[in-house]
């Protein structure tokens, strides 16, 4: 599927007053993060859309939390999340605690409005593009703001969101601070994909696994965001509710959603009128994803068994003679292939509206190859 680094929607990220987390699944995660995590360095391995970057800001925030009991010493006891009331968690509520450092690609800074002091506001009339990069000087900074004295005396975390967007450079600088900071310095970094990141970075992270939200949880957090046909528009985002949340807010809803493998084995590009590129690709994947899937018997996982079986695919008798599905899933692959190539060069500055239009007609043949086979 397509891998997209995407803002999570709002900016209420952190635990707010009375200590109200935002998302009610990472809430156990975090309490157990909290009592278990004693690293200066930690990696949370994390799908997208189910809210990384919102665990690791509400465990600096708990870190950072003035509210914490400590001892003699002045080192935290008992650590709990942060209590959203406090100086510190209201400064980070504001973006602008001391001791805290969040490293995100530009352009995932702007649509949080997590700015740095260089970053042009919006509406600035620069030409150049912001970057989806962590960059190297970004990183450098980081580390001479490390090696300083905390500024509120509790400690200093530095998040970075998400480890992919370092490049080969960014990612060596930071090796050193990573495996040996300053005294009562944290690091903590989000992935999706373990194989994107440096070996010798994974090796100098305590690792954490963070799973997705049943699908109750996230159903019933839907339908209080005011999201309708939660169901169905979750399970078209693989059970990730931040996805589906952003699904829903560019207007695309359970019944839209169901059209679109009919739409495509029909040739109807328009059916992605307004989409961009990216969201395009990602519903082509799955719908190729689905249609190989019924293909050789099996369920669809992201539309429905009644949109999969208004395809010609599903529609086919089941007493087709062999060739016909073989030739359905050699032509499936091909569009599969023709679909990754296009989305590892997504920055590519392409026509858009001819390039959805010649993958909607690459799909169009691929969901009817078994239809042609049986005549």
């Amino acid at each position: 599927m397509v891998l997209k680094a995407v803002a999570e929607p709002g900016a209420d990220l952190l635990v707010q007053a009375g200590g109200r987390v935002p998302l009610p699944w990472l809430a156990q995660p975090l309490r157990e993060a909290l009592a278990s995590q004693r690293g200066h360095a930690l990696l949370v391995h994390a799908s997208p859309g189910i809210g990384s970057l919102a665990f690791v800001l509400m465990l600096a925030q708990s870190w950072l939390c003035e509210a914490q009991a400590v001892d003699v010493s002045g080192t935290s006891t008992a650590l709990k999340p942060a209590c959203g009331d406090c100086g510190s968690c209201r400064l980070m509520q504001s973006h602008v605690h001391p001791d805290l450092q969040v490293l995100l690609p530009e352009t995932l800074r702007r649509e949080l409005a997590w700015l740095q002091s260089g970053d042009k506001p919006d509406g600035d009339d620069s030409k150049k593009k912001p970057s989806r990069w962590i960059r190297i000087d970004e990183v450098r900074h980081m580390i001479d703001w490390a090696g300083k004295t905390s500024a509120r005396g509790r400690a200093k975390v530095a998040v970075l969101h998400p480890a992919e967007a370092m490049n080969l450079q960014s990612a060596n600088a930071l090796l050193k601070t990573l495996e040996e900071p300053a005294p009562g310095t944290r690091l903590v970094l989000t992935v999706s994909d373990l194989n994107n990141v440096l070996p010798t970075v994974r090796s100098r992270c305590q690792h954490l696994r963070l799973t997705p939200p049943d699908a109750a949880s996230a159903t019933a957090w839907l339908a209080v965001q005011g999201v309708a046909d939660a169901p169905s528009l979750l399970a078209a985002c693989a059970g990730r509710p931040l996805d589906a949340q952003v699904l829903a807010n560019s207007g695309v809803d359970g019944a839209a959603w169901a059209r679109l493998p009919q739409a495509v084995a029909r040739g109807q590009a328009g059916v992605f009128s307004g989409w961009p590129v990216a969201r395009v690709l990602d519903a082509l994947q799955k719908l190729c994803h689905d249609a190989m899937a019924v293909t050789v018997g099996a369920a669809p996982r992201y539309f429905s068994d009644l949109a999969m079986r208004a395809t010609p695919l599903a529609a086919a008798s089941t007493a087709v003679p062999l060739a016909a599905p073989a030739q359905a899933l050699a032509a499936l692959g091909a569009w599969a292939q023709e679909l990754a190539r296009v989305a590892r060069n997504a920055e590519h500055p392409w026509n858009e509206p001819l390039l959805v239009e010649a993958m909607v007609t690459a799909g169009a043949r691929a969901l009817t190859s078994r239809q042609r086979a049986r005549a």
